[in-house]
């Protein structure tokens, strides 16, 4: 077999691409002008890359030398940095960040907007380290027996690595991911293999209810009967996730599940709950803008809740501003997960409908309604595609004057998309954590007579390349 070798080249970065990688040119052979996708480079260095394979016409590359630093560049503040798949732009001031967020919101919808598009300037993340209030870490095992716990390595296809230290999170969330993984080494459990559907262990998911000091932690594993774990595996693991993370805030409680995860070929993946200690929920509390009482949450282990706290209510207060909804609005909540803007919602408007197709979220959703003492919402549990077909033509419900949409990262699906077509509204907000399959939707939105009001960048992930979006749409 020929062996391969990796060409090198110097690369002179100049721009960024999606997924926050520097991007640039190089000459080939002295000869041929290439791109080169390097992660990790910022614009400004000249990087000397080794070259990997051919993708969609650019080579995909890393850092072998940095040539000449970038005047932008500074000393990145987590020692995976560069290895860990975590987080791309730490060696990049946070002023910088902003801007290329900023910008890359304006170029993806370029094409739709004019000079009457009202396009905000970025909302920033603050704080912009430590904000994270979830975590998911991959349990991995080679083929020597070695034992990781942590996150996935940058470009490795699954290879994960050992952290020690995160500074996105709050520092309980590291020690106690660590004193897991010295409870497995100790333990006879091997981690989950998905190929070969061998062993136990595949994730540890740790959360917090900031305010109320309230922490959750899911082990996930295999729903294989041959890997079960035993009554003691799961009492021990218990013992390890309160001793090692004790709750510091007074009335905080520990919420800890076992979580299966049952996968047969040719069958959809199944989840099923374990409640093994304390509570089966942690509760935050949000403080909005202009409303003078807070609201208290329920969140479910299962159930989307915004990563950052403090970015939450920044970024709720601007859609209930933009919304600007009246007292005489019925307002749809479309993906309304555990409730919280549609509940916000509820303090202005006349009623509010929510949809949500996970069960769980959207029981959440109904219990923080009562907590709240919200009584003008209806929460329906089932697929936005599937529910708007229904309760169209139920007169007491009413169509909505303003639908709030915020899908997940592959945007709404074509069939619920036809049905929001099919509403007679006067204003659409539309929250997306991905603007670029937001663009496609909001594209199609325009081709139905709408038009683009306002758009709106929120950082909710400092020290990376996502950027949330708040795009206002009106007829």
């Amino acid at each position: 077999m020929k062996e391969k070798t990796l060409r090198l080249a110097s690369v002179s970065i100049d721009s960024i691409d999606k997924k926050g990688n520097g991007v640039g040119s190089s000459l080939l052979d002295d000869t041929r002008e290439i791109e080169v996708v390097v992660p990790f480079a910022i614009p400004g260095d000249i990087i000397r890359a080794k070259l990997g394979k051919k993708r969609k016409g650019a080579f995909f590359g890393s850092i072998d030398e940095i040539e000449k630093a970038s005047s932008k560049r500074q000393e990145a503040r987590c020692k995976h940095f560069g290895v860990c798949g975590g987080c791309r732009w730490q060696q990049m001031p946070y002023s910088e960040q902003l801007k290329i967020k900023d910008e890359l919101v304006k170029q993806i919808f370029e094409p739709l907007i004019n000079d009457k598009t009202c396009v905000h300037s970025i909302i920033p993340c603050d704080p912009n380290w430590g904000y994270r209030n979830k975590m998911e870490y991959s349990f991995s095992e080679d083929i020597k027996g070695n034992r990781y716990l942590g996150l996935i390595q940058d470009s490795s296809r699954g290879k994960v690595l050992n952290l020690t230290e995160c500074h996105l999170v709050p520092p309980w969330f590291t020690n106690c991911m660590q004193e897991v993984r010295e409870w497995w080494k100790n333990s006879n459990l091997k981690a989950y293999h998905p190929y070969s559907d061998k062993g136990s262990l595949r994730t540890l998911t740790l959360r917090e209810g900031v305010r109320l000091g309230d922490r959750m932690a899911i082990l996930t594993v295999s729903g294989n009967p041959e890997y079960v774990l035993s009554s003691s595996d799961i009492e021990d693991f218990v013992n390890v996730i309160i001793n090692s993370s004790p709750v510091e805030k007074r009335g905080g409680n520990w919420s800890i599940f076992l979580r299966i995860q049952q996968v047969a070929k040719g069958m959809a993946t199944n989840f099923y709950e374990m409640h093994l200690y304390g509570a089966d929920y942690i509760r935050e509390v949000l403080y909005l803008k202009e409303i003078p009482e807070p609201f208290l949450f329920h969140i479910s282990p299962t159930a989307f809740f915004q990563p950052s706290l403090l970015q939450a209510e920044k970024l709720y207060s601007r859609v209930i501003e933009l919304a600007d909804i009246k007292k005489d609005s019925i307002v749809y909540d479309l993906y309304c997960g555990t409730g919280t803007l549609g509940i916000i919602a509820a303090k202005r408007a006349k009623h509010v409908v929510g949809i949500e197709v996970c069960p769980e979220a959207a029981l959440d959703a109904k219990t923080n309604a009562k907590l709240n003492e919200i009584d003008n919402t209806t929460i329906f549990s089932g697929a936005v595609r599937h529910v708007l077909s229904q309760i169209k033509e139920e007169e007491k419900i009413g169509l909505p004057d303003i639908i709030l949409i915020d899908p997940p990262r592959p945007g709404i699906d074509p069939v619920a998309m036809r049905e929001i077509l099919t509403l007679s509204t006067g204003k659409i907000v539309y929250v997306s954590c991905n603007p670029y399959t937001q663009f496609n939707d909001v594209k199609e939105f325009l081709q139905n007579g709408w038009k683009i009001e306002s758009l709106q960048p929120v950082d909710q992930f400092a020290q990376t390349p996502h950027v949330e979006n708040i795009c206002v749409l009106s007829k």
